[in-house]
């Protein structure tokens, strides 16, 4: 495909990263940051660190630093895991209402602190207002959803085949958590764990990522305020996850680790969690197909290219990563999504009319350059974008490449970047053949009007969600998971709450 020189982003669509927020946070967002515990929540009592360490959260459109949160050392993690142990079994008797109601009220006061709780996102994550919004809302809806399914826990009665006895099966709280959360949707895999554990009746540890711990904090402090007794939810800020996190996997005191993250920390926390045989839901590491057929509404197709790529500023593990679309309509669809990327704006995430985001630190702008350099040095072309821009802050031009070779880096590793890197392909064997070889498989994409293709086509496709015909799929009422390595369980859904249940057999003899 040529070089589409009309596709190319317009210097004026880059605003100035650090206009107006370098030197000091506004009044409001100054406010916002201030209202935020800055402790760890252990027992129903914010607490200072061991020793007072604090570690810095800045904003990663400026660097800028916004606060100081506390700094957790190994103690602080036995003392939160032992609050939660403490409170288990009071908590397992509260009744399955009572539990409901708390998810219900909690729910409540995420939508009427929405604007704070998004502007607070904004500033430690970089995600647009309009975006952090979003994530409010449907981290909120994991709490009504499991709010429902707290009071639906049942189990069963049957005869024995044989006869003369009978069969009770009983679903119970697994028992306290160990919940670790990613930086790039602080809130929702929040509430994506903590509700279904507070449903279920377990309490927890849950130790969010250190570039977003305020969200989180945020949320602890709802809780609290929707009348969650004390030492079922404990939160352990840290920047030195291995440190703390490790010996409560192993302590024997917890009986499950829910983690969301990278494959090859998800691999060292299984390894751990053998010690003491936890059970363990593990969503990590994708490298999602995105498929286009001939026959696809090409509108449509990009649209959803859209969602998918540039969601989170493509910092999402079910992110579009490998582009594949059929050499009959490749040209077509690389000039339009170029046309609709390349006219998004960049910036400052509190800024009116940004569309993207910084990344979220250096570490990940680096990585994405190398990537789009890669795959240039091996033949891709660059339709739009391609480097970031000059200025402070963590940007990243939003970039079209196509003809992508299937060994650039790329296509083995996720971007987590708004870059899209696109393949032509010939036939339907071909592409799936190409979307099955990873060791990944979380979500994939398929665009055709064919029904029998798509039915076909998603069967044969080794991922644990598929997407036909739309770039998103994330519902807090639908099973999220992945097969192979990109992880374990699922989240969200009616299956979802059965990760923080044991299933009980109680045989009864009659004569």
């Amino acid at each position: 495909m040529t070089h589409h020189e009309g596709a190319q982003v317009d210097p004026q669509n880059v605003q100035d990263a650090g206009a107006g927020s370098a030197s000091a946070l506004t009044d409001r967002e100054a406010a916002v940051v201030a209202a935020v515990p800055k402790q760890l929540l252990t027992g129903g009592q914010w607490r200072d660190a061991e020793g007072g360490a604090t570690f810095e959260v800045r904003d990663p459109s400026t660097g800028a630093l916004l606060c100081e949160v506390a700094d957790a050392t190994p103690a602080d993690g036995v003392a939160a895991l032992d609050a939660a142990v403490a409170a288990q079994a009071e908590f397992a008797a509260m009744s399955p209402r009572d539990r409901a109601d708390i998810l219900t009220r909690a729910f409540e006061l995420l939508h009427e602190r929405i604007d704070d709780l998004a502007l607070l996102m904004t500033l430690e994550m970089g995600k647009p207002l309009a975006e952090a919004k979003g994530e409010i809302t449907y981290a909120a809806e994991f709490f009504r959803h499991f709010a429902g399914e707290a009071t639906r826990i049942s189990g069963g009665y049957q005869t024995a085949p044989a006869g003369g006895a009978r069969f009770l099966i009983a679903k119970q709280p697994v028992g306290p958590c160990l919940l670790i959360t990613p930086w790039n949707f602080p809130m929702a895999m929040g509430t994506r764990k903590i509700g279904p554990a507070i449903a279920a009746g377990c309490t927890s540890v849950i130790k969010p990522a250190q570039q977003t711990p305020l969200s989180m904090l945020a949320l602890g402090q709802i809780l609290l305020e929707a009348g969650l007794p004390a030492g079922v939810v404990n939160i352990v800020t840290c920047h030195n996850s291995g440190e703390v996190m490790e010996p409560l996997i192993r302590s024997g005191k917890a009986r499950k680790l829910s983690f969301t993250g990278s494959t090859k920390v998800g691999k060292i926390l299984l390894e751990q969690s053998a010690d003491k045989v936890l059970r363990t839901s593990m969503e990590l590491g994708g490298n999602a197909p995105f498929i286009v057929f001939e026959d696809a509404d090409l509108e449509e197709a990009v649209a959803g290219a859209l969602a998918a790529k540039m969601r989170n500023m493509g910092e999402a593990c079910t992110a579009a990563n490998r582009i594949y679309v059929h050499e009959s309509i490749a040209d077509a669809f690389g000039q339009r999504l170029a046309e609709q990327m390349g006219g998004m704006t960049v910036g400052r995430g509190t800024e009116e009319g940004v569309k993207v985001g910084p990344l979220i630190d250096q570490a990940a702008q680096d990585k994405v350059t190398e990537l789009v350099a890669d795959a240039v040095d091996r033949g891709a072309q660059v339709v739009t974008g391609g480097s970031a821009p000059e200025g402070e802050g963590y940007f990243f031009t939003p970039t079209v490449l196509t003809g992508v070779s299937p060994d650039a880096r790329m296509g083995s590793e996720e971007i987590f970047g708004p870059v899209a890197a696109i393949t032509p392909f010939s036939t339907e064997e071909e592409v799936v053949a190409a979307a099955n070889d990873t060791p990944y498989g979380l979500v994939a994409y398929v665009f055709t009007n064919d029904l029998r293709r798509s039915l076909r086509v998603a069967e044969t496709l080794e991922t644990g969600m598929v997407g036909l015909n739309q770039g998103v799929v994330s519902n807090p009422a639908a099973p999220f998971g992945g097969v192979k390595e990109s992880g374990l369980g699922r989240e969200g859904g009616d299956t979802g709450i059965e990760e923080f249940l044991e299933t009980k057999y109680i045989g009864v003899a009659l004569a």
